[in-house]
């Protein structure tokens, strides 16, 4: 029988691996758990038979590619590497309205509970598709949404949810800095899930040198977005 808690693998070598964490999985314990006593860290240890050393955060709404490694020399040189800024990272995610094809947001960010310093942040975001729904709102006939790119040069927490909500184009589904309404909206469909998806990764590896790309597919809530609009993913 096939084993329901282990992660698909999207990459895997004798250093390190990248995995689909599913949208609603928490990747460690920390202060936001609240009595979560299931987490991606422990089920990949139990899944691969050896220690894991995570090399970055996904929300735990948030789906797609997680990168980890498996011994310290190897997170090191992956969390220089992230930090350096030669790492390529690519989310999709629904936003309410049309907002331009592209656009940057730059603006500082705490880092989160307990954590009031703010430091630079910046993501750059581009529109892929646009669509509406008859849901009348804000004193139209229709609710408007877009597909995005989004890729964040910095890792602030919880960072492309609260650019989109700076802009006034909240992320769908996102209960902590979205829309109420435009979230029922979506739960009206049948989507229960924040539209956030870690879609790709990019980075030179750091045993063999070469650049190593990765990429997550959609979940069934997403693609059911997808058909819903008419947007396809190239």
């Amino acid at each position: 029988m096939e084993d329901t808690q282990a992660l698909r693998v999207l990459h895997v070598d004798d250093a390190l691996a990248v995995v689909d964490k599913p949208a609603g999985l928490m990747v460690h314990d920390s202060k936001l758990a609240r009595g979560e006593t299931d987490f991606a860290a422990d089920r990949l240890r139990e899944q691969f038979g050896k220690p894991v050393f995570l090399v970055h955060r996904l929300d735990r709404a948030t789906s797609g590619c997680l990168l980890l490694a498996f011994d310290r020399d190897t997170a090191s040189a992956l969390g220089k590497t992230l930090m350096s800024g030669d790492f390529d990272k690519e989310y999709l995610s629904v936003c309410r309205g049309w907002p331009e094809e592209s656009f940057v947001v730059d603006h500082p960010l705490d880092g989160g509970p307990g954590k009031p310093e703010k430091k630079p942040a910046l993501t750059r975001f581009t529109r892929l598709a646009t669509g509406e729904l008859d849901a009348p709102g804000s004193g139209f006939d229709t609710s408007r949404y877009a597909l995005l790119r989004c890729e964040p040069q910095t890792g602030r927490f919880r960072q492309i949810r609260r650019h989109l909500k700076h802009v006034s184009h909240h992320l769908i589904g996102d209960t902590s800095h979205g829309d109420g309404r435009h979230n029922r909206n979506f739960r009206m469909l049948g989507v229960h899930r924040m539209l956030l998806h870690a879609r790709r990764l990019g980075f030179i590896h750091p045993a063999t040198g070469e650049k190593l790309r990765v990429a997550a597919p959609v979940d069934a809530e997403w693609q059911k977005v997808l058909d819903r609009f008419g947007w396809s993913l190239d």
